[in-house]
Formats: C-alpha cells, sequence, structure tokens
C-alpha cells in the first residue's frame, strides 16, 4: 500500500505524520505514505512514473491541484465542481479516478464544533479554496449560503455557477455590501497569510457565531483575532480541515475511516 502527497515546494508538509498516524490506527501490512516532488513542468510524467512503480494513490498540493483534475480520468461529483483534484486513487483498470476531499474535511471540523443544518453560512473569497467547499456545505442543507468577495463580479459569477447543483438560497455580493448576521463565517481567503484583516462590516458575525479561518498556524489567525475583537468567542483555524481531508482520502484509498481526535490533538501540541 504505497501512497505519497506531491507538491512544490513539498517539505513542509504534514501529510505523512498524519496518514502514518491513521495507519497506526489499523492493521495495514505495507502501508507506506512519503513526501514527493514533482518538477514544476513534470507533474503528469512524476505520476505516472510513480504508478508504475506500484503506487496506488497520492494526494496534490500546490501548484498541481487543477492539472491533477485534467490528468484523472474519471472525476467525483465534488472534484466535478471544485474544479480542481487533491486526491488520485488508482482503479483496478488502471485509471485514475480524481477527488476534492477539502470541501469534506471543512465540513467535518465545523460540524465537531456547530451544526450546520438551518444556519445562515457566510463564505469570504471566491477563489479555488471557496468553489472546494461549496458542495460540500450546501450538502448539510444550511438556511442559506452568502458569498463574498473582495470584487464583487467574482462571488456573484461563482454563485450563478452553482445556483444549478445547489437548491438553497445562494447570494454573491462585496464586502461592503454584506447585511444581516451569520451563524457560521468561513474565511477561504488567504488574507491571514499575511496577517490581514478583512474590510467587514458590523453585524455580519450573529449572536453565537462561529468564526472559521481555512488557515492555520501556533499563533491566532488575523482573521480570528478580528473576530474575537467583535465579541466572537467560538474561533477555529483550519488545522481540523486539514486532517479531515486527509481522513477522507485515506478511507477513499484503504477503506477505513480513521479517528481525527488524537490525530489532530497530536498535531496541535507539535505547532
Amino acid at each position: 500500500m504505497k501512497y505519497v502527497v506531491i507538491g512544490n515546494p513539498i517539505a513542509h508538509s504534514k501529510s505523512p505524520q498524519i496518514h502514518a498516524a491513521f495507519a497506526s490506527q489499523f492493521d495495514l501490512p505495507g502501508f507506506s505514505y512519503e513526501r514527493l516532488l514533482a518538477p514544476l513542468d513534470g507533474f503528469a510524467a512524476t505520476v505516472r512514473g510513480f504508478v508504475a512503480e506500484g503506487g496506488q494513490g497520492c494526494n496534490i498540493t500546490v501548484p498541481f491541484k487543477e492539472e491533477a483534475f485534467r490528468l484523472a480520468d474519471a472525476l467525483t461529483a465534488r472534484a466535478q465542481a471544485a474544479g480542481a483534484v487533491n486526491t488520485l486513487k488508482l482503479q483496478a483498470d488502471g485509471s485514475l479516478l480524481g477527488d476534492n476531499t477539502d470541501g469534506a474535511g471543512l465540513v467535518a471540523d465545523v460540524l465537531r464544533h456547530t451544526t450546520l443544518a438551518g444556519k445562515r453560512v457566510l463564505l469570504l473569497g471566491a477563489g479555488g479554496a471557496a468553489r472546494g467547499v461549496l458542495l460540500p456545505l450546501a450538502a448539510q442543507q444550511p438556511a442559506s449560503i452568502t458569498l463574498a468577495n473582495r470584487t464583487p463580479a467574482k462571488a456573484v459569477a461563482l454563485i450563478d455557477e452553482f445556483r444549478t447543483h445547489i437548491a438553497l438560497p445562494l447570494h454573491g455580493c462585496g464586502f461592503d455590501a454584506l447585511q444581516g448576521g451569520h451563524d457560521v463565517v468561513i474565511n477561504a481567503t488567504s488574507a491571514s497569510l499575511g496577517g490581514e484583516g478583512i474590510p467587514l462590516p458590523d453585524g455580519v458575525f450573529a449572536p453565537g457565531a462561529l468564526a472559521y479561518d481555512m488557515m492555520y498556524g501556533r499563533d491566532e489567525t488575523a482573521f480570528l483575532a478580528q473576530a474575537r475583537t467583535t465579541g466572537v468567542l467560538l474561533r477555529v483555524d483550519g488545522l481540523g480541515m486539514l486532517v479531515g481531508q486527509a481522513a477522507e482520502a485515506f478511507a477513499l484509498w484503504t477503506g477505513h475511516r480513521p479517528d481525527v481526535a488524537p490525530v489532530l490533538q497530536a498535531l496541535r501540541s507539535a505547532l
């Protein structure tokens, strides 16, 4: 059972540690998981070479998720919607199945802290991170999903693209046009990477809201600090999403669903 995570750069990836911890929960003889650096112009060749050497699946990280989408022979519905693939599985006929487990990982982590059914969800950002989680969020039957972005046209365009796939109220707008409180506010922008806040109007967070940042680090992210200053008590970073998306991939490959909690706790302690 031979697996890897492919990216460029890749040395920082925590995936081998996570999957080794998952594998230790089961009796999986011969399970291995390593990092694999792919040349920026050699992703497809790297995947094919790994498969030729007995590889059975791989995780994909930046900057290859869109290329993995094009390489896959078949796609899950959530990968098709996301337009990107972060997990490839070698199937019995030798073809590659492409999946995107990011949204499932996000949802699983959010549900550890609150519910989504009937909630007003606000998703900040209109890039690949937001696109990858829209369908899984909608599957939880929230009351509505609002997508807000610095450039309003991008938010509106993405929402319009998903209207035929999601049968619940969807809204797209700029940050400054947000109205009313939201029960779950998820940051899918890269603002926290630069330590930047997001220009949100007052009243975005409803009483008892969850503020969730897809970014994570040893210290509080800029978005969660911003939420704290507005009085939000329930604030969660994206480390659980990282472990959750890995658990989805592990289950797809092995048929075993690991216990995320101890792995997440170990990673948190090591930050």
